[in-house]
C-alpha cells in the first residue's frame, strides 16, 4: 500500500518508527509535512496538493497532527477522506479529542469514570464554580493545551478565584475538575491499537510536580493494568471513535478516571516497556484499510 504519515516532524522518534515498520513490511512510505499542504475544492474534485504535486495515489494516512495547527491538520484529513482514502483517525475524531470539554462530555455521556469537572468562562460566581468541582485544591486548565502546558493546581480557593480571574480577564474558557490526591504526580497511558491495549506504562513526576506528562520530565515504567482499567481504556477509545489512541488514566479510590484520549500519542511506551507499537499499528493499518469505512454517528 501507499502510506503517507502527516507529520511536521520527519525525525521525531514515533514517525521514524512508523515508517521504518512499514517500509520493512512492503510498503511505499511518504512522510508529508501537512503544514505545507494546501487544498482545491470544486465539485466532485476533492484535491490536496503538496509542493506543487497531487496527492491522489495514497491508499492509507496516520495522522500526526500537532495541537497547535489541530485545525488546519484536520482539514488536511477531511480532504483526504473525500478522496477515500483510509485514516487511521478521522478528522472529526481528532477534533473532538483535543477539545478537551467535548472530550469530557462525551466519555461522561459513554458512563466512562472522569474527574469532576466544571466548564467555564466569564462567570462572577467562582465561588459556586469551585464548590461544583468539589473545592480546593483544583486543578484549572484551558480548554485546548497539550503535554501538560496550560495546566494549573490551585492549592487553596484564594488561588483558585486568582487564577480563573486571570483567565476571565484575558477571555480564556477553561475547566476547573477535581483534584485526586491520591493520584498526583501519576498517571497511566494505555496505547489502544484496534480495540486492544497493546502497551502501557505507569508516569511519575521526578519531583514535587502534580503533573506525571513525559514532556514535562516525568518517568515511566512498566503497568500491569487491572481488569478494570483494561475495560476503561477500551470503553474510552471507542466513545472517541479512535481506534488508534493513548487513554490517560489516574488511579482513584472509586476507580479509574480518564484524563483525556490522545488521537496521535507519543511512542514513548516502546522505549519502556519493549512493546512494537509502530508494528501493531500498520498490521491494523493491514487488515483495515482495505474493508469498509463506518460513518461517524457520534456527532461534532
Amino acid at each position: 500500500m501507499k502510506i503517507a504519515i502527516l507529520s511536521r516532524g520527519p525525525g521525531n522518534y514515533s514517525t521514524k518508527r512508523l515508517k521504518e515498520v512499514a517500509l520493512a513490511r512492503g510498503h511505499d512510505v511518504r512522510v508529508i509535512n501537512h503544514a505545507e499542504c494546501y487544498v482545491t475544492v470544486e465539485k466532485s474534485r476533492p484535491v490536496v496538493r503538496y509542493r506543487g504535486e497531487d496527492l491522489i495515489d495514497i491508499d492509507v494516512i496516520i495522522p500526526r497532527i500537532g495541537q497547535s495547527i489541530t485545525k488546519y491538520g484536520t482539514a488536511m484529513v477531511r480532504q483526504f477522506e473525500m478522496q477515500g482514502v483510509y485514516t487511521t483517525a478521522s478528522s472529526i475524531a481528532i477534533n473532538r479529542s483535543r477539545d478537551k470539554l467535548r472530550s469530557v462530555q462525551i466519555l461522561a455521556r459513554a458512563d466512562v469514570g472522569i474527574p469532576k469537572t466544571v466548564f467555564a468562562r466569564e462567570t462572577s460566581d467562582l465561588d459556586d464554580v469551585v464548590e461544583q468541582a468539589g473545592g480546593a485544591p483544583l486543578i484549572i486548565k484551558v480548554a485546548r493545551g497539550t503535554h501538560g502546558n496550560g495546566v494549573v493546581l490551585a492549592e487553596t480557593r484564594k488561588a483558585a478565584q486568582a487564577v480563573m480571574q486571570a483567565f476571565y480577564v484575558e477571555g480564556v474558557n477553561f475547566l476547573v475538575q477535581e483534584f485526586v490526591a491520591e493520584s498526583a504526580g501519576e498517571d497511566i497511558r494505555a496505547f489502544v491499537v484496534g480495540g486492544r491495549v497493546v502497551a502501557s506504562m505507569k508516569r511519575q513526576s521526578l519531583d514535587d510536580d502534580f503533573r506525571s506528562n513525559l514532556h514535562q520530565g516525568g518517568e515511566g515504567s512498566i503497568v500491569k493494568l487491572t481488569d478494570d482499567e483494561r475495560k476503561t481504556a477500551l470503553k474510552a477509545a471507542k466513545a472517541m471513535g479512535l481506534s488508534i489512541c493513548g487513554v490517560d488514566m489516574m488511579r482513584s479510590d472509586r476507580g479509574p478516571l480518564v484524563l483525556e484520549v490522545n488521537p496521535s500519542p507519543g511512542f514513548g511506551v516502546e522505549k519502556v516497556t519493549g512493546r512494537d507499537v509502530a508494528e501493531k499499528i500498520i498490521e491494523h493499518i493491514e487488515q483495515n484499510a482495505k474493508g469498509i469505512r463506518r460513518k461517524d454517528r457520534i456527532g461534532a
